[in-house]
């Protein structure tokens, strides 16, 4: 049996990290919650099933600032290196982090499948972006509600989950279409020669996202 694991990457070890492992049925296997990258890479070396595993991992953002809070939520948005006299000192507009990348390279070498996805390009792609603040309490509710109800994860619980548990199972849903149907799923950009991948087109509500009562399976 295959299983899809997917790491939602924080920027940090004060910041947690999620992951979830999802069989061939959608089920849950497993909800874990970490922070240093030795707990990472602990977790991994102690999963049984590594070797028939597809794992999908976040890019996080990279966090580093010279100083002041706009610098952190304007990293996303600014052009990097467009204007002369916009300096930038300390690579401060570099937007991705290259946590983890020396350990993926790793599994890589030992013949373990992994890609990379952008958390918010991907909540997009399946429709689970709101129009809440991002990872505010309001925002975690609607995913993880929408995961429920129109994803058919059944075994959600009601009361509030981690939001990095919900992102590790966006990265698990991802990897899953990847092997189930490659055609949906397009490389979007590439980051330290790993793979950023997501849906090709945004999916048919009607048809392909929502499945009410039901189960969401992998279309073949």
């Amino acid at each position: 049996m295959n299983y899809y694991v997917g790491l939602s990457l924080a920027s940090g070890s004060t910041l947690d990290s999620g992951v979830a492992v999802l069989d061939e049925d959608s089920n849950i296997i497993l909800l874990d919650k970490l922070y240093k990258m030795s707990d990472i890479i602990h977790f991994f070396e102690n999963f049984p099933s590594l070797k028939n595993s597809k794992l999908c991992v976040s890019v996080p953002p990279d966090r580093a600032m010279l100083e002041g809070k706009w610098r952190v939520l304007g990293k996303s948005y600014l052009p990097v290196a467009t204007n002369k006299n916009f300096p930038n000192r300390d690579n401060w507009t570099q937007r991705h982090s290259s946590r983890g990348c020396e350990y993926l390279n790793e599994l890589i070498s030992r013949g373990i499948d992994v890609s990379r996805f952008d958390i918010y390009t991907t909540r997009q792609s399946m429709h689970l972006s709101s129009c809440f603040k991002d990872r505010s309490p309001a925002d975690c509710k609607f995913l993880q509600q929408a995961l429920k109800d129109e994803w058919g994860f059944s075994q959600i619980p009601s009361n509030m989950m981690p939001m990095s548990h919900l992102e590790g199972i966006i990265g698990a849903i991802l990897v899953r279409e990847k092997f189930c149907n490659p055609q949906n799923v397009k490389t979007i950009y590439k980051f330290r020669n790993f793979d950023v991948i997501d849906i090709k087109q945004r999916l048919n509500i009607s048809t392909d996202v929502y499945n009410f009562g039901g189960k969401y399976l992998c279309r073949v």
